[in-house]
């Protein structure tokens, strides 16, 4: 089975197009092994590319631990780059379905390849029930902004957005491995969590720069997270400290955010990267 290796800001999956060659029969199973970075290609995921009747193509994302998520940010640019630089749709303006709906993207090319892409994230949804969270307000359907969580020893006011994967954001004075790496993976697995939860840790530059660190549910600590940077623009201008328009520097690299005020939806910039291609046998 043939494998191309995509990452964008340093969030690497390892990608499989399914318009040539028939897709995986388990993805759960190939992403856990696949993605194991001693035994297998290495990535934070396996992300399938494959043929949509209401798209250019249809994108189905699968977490290192084989769970199954709706979106994706970066893995997103990096399919639309596949898409155009192998000239499945060979065209700049590109939509991608995904398991939050039809996303529509713009690529720049650089030397007739694309380089970089923004990415319309939709609108952020901020309904406790529907991200899902039991951390509501006033009720189910009210958003959670400026909740109070208890972690271990830490007590941490957070906010919380979907983009069509759920998000808990806290705010910290200096970002460091403690929040991250001890605290994030017991923020995922918290019983106000049903599906657990993408966490993010927060440190603010400027109104309109940020520095940030993320805990994805099902692989742990990436380089870059595209939706959990939306995310953080979303939440730092529903608790006043950021605004609409936000840089955000990831370990990974850099991404632009922007929750547009008249459409209400999420748009993200970032960089798509091949890294390389090769077989995978199919009998592992």
């Amino acid at each position: 089975m043939r494998f191309t290796k995509l990452q964008g800001a340093g969030n690497d999956y390892v990608y499989i197009e399914g318009f040539t060659q028939a897709p995986p029969a388990d993805p759960a199973a190939l992403a856990r092994r696949i993605a194991d970075r001693h035994f297998g290609v290495g990535g934070d995921g396996l992300i399938l590319i494959l043929p949509s009747d209401v798209a250019d193509a249809r994108m189905q994302m699968f977490n290192a631990d084989g769970s199954e998520s709706g979106m994706c940010g970066n893995g997103i640019r990096c399919v639309a780059k596949y898409v155009y630089d192998h000239g499945i749709a060979p065209k700049t303006s590109l939509k991608i379905e995904t398991g939050r709906g039809i996303l529509p993207i713009e690529l720049e090319l650089r030397q007739g390849k694309a380089a970089r892409a923004t990415v319309n994230m939709g609108e952020p949804i901020l309904e406790a029930k529907l991200i899902p969270t039991t951390l509501a307000g006033k009720s189910a359907d009210s958003p959670v902004v400026n909740a109070s969580l208890t972690v271990a020893d830490k007590h941490l006011t957070v906010t919380c957005v979907s983009m069509g994967n759920p998000h808990c954001i806290t705010y910290v004075p200096e970002l460091n491995d403690d929040w991250v790496l001890r605290i994030g993976p017991l923020v995922e697995q918290n019983s106000h969590f049903p599906q657990r939860v993408n966490a993010e840790f927060v440190q603010i530059l400027s109104p309109t720069e940020v520095r940030l660190r993320v805990w994805e549910r099902g692989s742990g600590e990436t380089l870059a997270c595209g939706t959990g940077a939306s995310a953080v623009c979303v939440a730092g201008v529903l608790t006043g400290q950021t605004e609409r328009r936000l840089v955000t520097h990831l370990p990974g690299g850099d991404l632009e955010l922007e929750w547009d005020a008249a459409t209400n939806q999420v748009f993200m910039t970032g960089p798509a990267v091949e890294v390389f291609s090769g077989e995978w046998p199919d009998e592992v």
